[in-house]
């Protein structure tokens, strides 16, 4: 079967938090989106808990087809605790990591066409154990892959931006940058933009790490010294990368039209544009693994969670662009992960 035939597999996510809420209202509005068949993976009482909707548990990924046009197919995993929408525990973040387990496994088996991770806790994980910073490096890890050969890329309908470092405090940014690291992310991004979105020559454009992208040394080294030697050696390469741009210059909307992804050198760099333009529909994706992986760009929420007042747009966007992403590597010829290791 071709994967793109396959369902996709959504994790829930903090059973405490919005994901369970705003996976069963993408279920909702699966025709007015057009959405493909997936179904859930987490404790089944965490969607009772805020929906009221019809609900089937299924146990083989084959019957969420069979099962998605009249109900929520669910996989159930091990009892969450006492569920308390907004209320986060620690058997509720042990059963969101099963969840995440559990989506991983099945993808990578061949069962699912990919996967979508609903919001989770980074503390709360965090206090149970979890040694990763986040869902990616855990995912990565999962799929045998290293951290450098991976990209966290996060996009909306008028914006594509990459943070080439992520989750590390911003007093370390300046000595984590290397010109070996800009080159390995950059060379990722490139390729995967055309293996899942059909970009054939993608133009990165990178911004400056100083303000006004170091004013030729006056400002600081790091454009001269390191941004620049990486964007000489991609185009060497064949990649269409320019730059340093100064940030505050880059997002605007004239400037946006001359590349297809941002490589930002930090975290806040990307994801305040992004955010700022695309709240409730940013998605963030993993580039350079096996499988496609998506995510609704927001966190647990847990201040509205119970309350019925999340909006299901991003992970709506999350499960389109899931899909959209299979369908090109189909396309492109790309075997099921299954028939990759």
């Amino acid at each position: 079967m071709n994967c793109a035939d396959l369902p996709l597999a959504i994790s829930l996510g903090d059973p405490a938090g919005v994901g369970p809420e705003i996976v069963a209202k993408a279920w909702v509005a699966r025709k007015s989106h057009q959405l493909p068949p997936f179904f859930a993976v987490g404790d089944v009482r965490s969607i009772e808990a805020v929906w009221r909707g019809p609900l089937e548990r299924i146990t083989d990924p084959g019957d969420a087809a069979r099962v998605f046009g009249d109900a929520l197919p669910v996989i159930q995993v091990a009892d969450g605790g006492d569920i308390r929408p907004g209320q986060p525990d620690m058997e509720g973040a042990r059963c969101a990591l099963d969840s995440l387990e559990m989506v991983v496994g099945i993808t990578r088996s061949g069962a699912a066409s990919a996967i979508v991770t609903g919001p989770v806790s980074k503390s709360q994980l965090q206090a149970i154990g979890f040694s990763h910073p986040g869902q990616t490096e855990f995912i990565a890890e999962r799929c045998g892959m290293a951290k450098d050969n991976v990209v966290m890329m996060l996009a909306g309908p008028s914006l594509r931006v990459v943070p080439i470092t992520t989750h590390v405090p911003l007093a370390q940014v300046a000595g984590i940058l290397t010109v070996d690291l800009l080159l390995a992310k950059a060379r990722v991004t490139a390729r995967s933009l055309a293996r899942n979105y059909g970009i054939e020559n993608p133009r990165l454009a990178f911004a400056g790490f100083n303000p006004h992208a170091g004013e030729k040394g006056m400002l600081g080294c790091e454009e001269e010294k390191i941004i620049a030697p990486a964007i000489a050696q991609l185009r060497e390469e064949g990649i269409d990368a320019s730059g340093p741009f100064a940030a505050d210059a880059m997002f605007h909307t004239r400037a946006r039209a001359h590349y297809d992804v941002a490589m930002c050198l930090y975290h806040d760099q990307a994801l305040i544009p992004l955010k700022t333009l695309h709240f409730d529909d940013g998605v963030n994706t993993t580039l350079g693994l096996p499988i496609v992986r998506t995510s609704p760009d927001h966190g647990t929420a847990f201040d509205i969670a119970g309350r019925g007042l999340a909006e299901p747009g991003a992970m709506i966007a999350a499960i389109r662009m899931a899909a959209s992403a299979t369908d090109c590597r189909a396309r492109h010829n790309q075997p099921c992960p299954t028939t990759t290791q």
